[in-house]
């Protein structure tokens, strides 16, 4: 399953961003993927143009074939316009995505014939737009910060990582280059190991950090 984030989270609705949709090549295929159309990402605005009309119909191939007779070229299934995508070193991302963005679920069947089972799986569907919240306190599995889990020490500041679209790195306290940065947007406030307890293995299982992040 596409999460980078576990259960623990304190935030508000209000710093919470419903406006974007998933640019087309970071959508998964299906829900047992992982990639850029996780969540737990964080985000950059990749098209704001508000002169665009808010939402119009992909000429992608999610609904089906579009090419057979009279029905025209176009699979009329509306998507929102403006896009995010990964962000990236050196920039203060938008927020962080709360759901996955999928076509499929892990048998290869359309969400959007299921949407009792997009919600189970927390997915948007293509073009749907995708929650990114801005501020607030989250659990990250390891999926979603790079680095070894002593870069996150209680305290250490949170930037975008250098080396992983989508991802954060710790960066030690005291560092004026770091310090007096408009590239932090959060702090560490503790780590931990899961660890699977009994016969069923932990999704999450590994290390985790605890972070605020506030990308306002």
């Amino acid at each position: 399953m596409a999460l980078r984030i576990l259960p623990f989270r304190q935030y508000s609705d209000h710093d919470v961003v419903n406006m974007y949709a998933l640019k087309d090549a970071d959508i998964l295929t299906s829900t047992t993927d992982t990639g850029a159309g996780d969540a737990g990402v964080f985000v950059k605005v990749h098209d704001g143009n508000f002169d665009n009309d808010p939402v119009t119909y992909q000429t992608n191939s999610y609904l089906g074939k579009s090419d057979y007779p009279f029905l025209g070229t176009a699979d009329m299934y509306p998507e929102v316009n403006i896009k995010i995508t990964s962000s990236t070193s050196g920039t203060v991302p938008l927020g962080m995505t709360l759901y996955q963005t999928a076509k499929n679920d892990e048998n290869g069947e359309k969400l959007l014939y299921n949407p009792q089972k997009q919600e189970e799986l927390q997915a948007m569907l293509p073009g749907q737009a995708v929650p990114v919240v801005t501020k607030g306190i989250f659990t990250l599995a390891a999926a979603a910060f790079d680095g070894p889990i002593a870069s996150y020490a209680p305290g250490n500041a949170i930037i975008a990582s250098n080396n992983n679209a989508g991802k954060i790195t710790g960066a030690a306290r005291g560092n004026a280059k770091i310090e007096h940065s408009e590239r932090v947007f959060g702090h560490v406030l503790g780590t931990g190991t899961r660890t699977s307890v009994g016969p069923t293995t932990d999704q999450f299982v590994g290390d985790y950090i605890v972070v605020s992040i506030d990308c306002n």
